[in-house]
């Protein structure tokens, strides 16, 4: 069939290649070479055709005479393009020697658009970009709700635990058992705690104060009226042999409602001038 008549059939009654668009009429065939429905360039109108075909990064020339036609499956015969964009314009030089002149010039521009497109392509591959991940809209609004339903159910389970407790000390409930041990337990040793901290914090302290003149010459009277035959020496063996009352240890209570005063002891010394007896008593 003539060319022509075919590309009368095509071009005005029905083509499944043809794709109208608004900015112009394109053609879908992978054996374009141009990508534009119009007689110079549509494959099905000429029975003397070559284009360029990409097959995983290697370019193939392809050419399809009238005297295969006749075989549609030896239609187009396929060469290997080398990678090097010199060479490759020596090979289409080449084999398109006597070709239309239009049509070689295409095809290189072809091969040009498609060298360019593989070293970005390449340069794409080296470089490290983020990947951009879909993420389920709905399954992540499920998840939101259910942390904040759980949310809210652990600060009411911590409010009705406080207000249970504040209840239990107020002495509420009267005379119910039931309540848990385990966490007025753990209530009690923290409150131990807190008081072992104060204990430690607390010191004794001694303080040495001068005695005022006053309770010298009260001193002063006292010995006054002792009788003339002691000396001072069984005076001081009187002192020395009167028992010594020992401090009785308290008890755990009496140690804890102590929690928080300082113990003071005073120490007065009164010197005798006559006798020469010192005499120390504690407040």
């Amino acid at each position: 069939m003539s060319d022509d008549v075919i590309w009368h059939c095509i071009r005005h009654n029905h083509c499944s290649f043809m794709a109208k668009i608004t900015t112009g009429i394109f053609c879908r065939n992978p054996y374009n070479a141009t990508g534009i429905c119009n007689r110079s360039s549509c494959p099905l109108a000429h029975s003397r055709y070559a284009t360029i075909r990409d097959h995983d990064g290697i370019f193939y020339l392809y050419m399809k005479t009238a005297e295969r036609a006749h075989l549609p499956n030896k239609l187009w015969e396929r060469v290997k393009l080398p990678r090097n964009y010199e060479k490759a314009m020596e090979v289409i030089n080449k084999h398109l020697e006597f070709w239309p002149k239009l049509l070689v010039h295409k095809i290189k521009q072809r091969l040009t658009k498609m060298t360019q497109y593989r070293i970005r392509m390449r340069k794409l591959q080296l470089k490290v970009r983020e990947k951009v991940m879909t993420v389920p809209r709905k399954a992540a609004q499920r998840h939101l709700r259910r942390m904040d339903k759980a949310e809210k159910a652990a600060q009411l389970e911590k409010n009705i635990e406080s207000e249970l407790k504040e209840r239990l000390k107020k002495g509420v409930y009267g005379d119910i058992y039931n309540y848990p041990f385990k966490e007025f337990d753990t209530i009690l040793e923290m409150e131990k705690d807190d008081l072992a901290t104060e204990e430690e914090e607390e010191e004794e302290v001694e303080e040495y104060v001068e005695g005022d003149a006053m309770d010298d010459i009260e001193d002063m009277e006292d010995f006054e009226g002792l009788p003339d035959g002691d000396d001072g020496d069984s005076d001081e063996d009187d002192l020395s042999d009167e028992p010594v009352a020992k401090k009785s240890k308290g008890t755990g209570s009496d140690l804890r409602s102590n929690i928080g005063k300082k113990s003071k002891k005073i120490i007065t010394e009164v010197e005798d001038e006559d006798t020469g007896i010192k005499r120390r008593t504690r407040m």
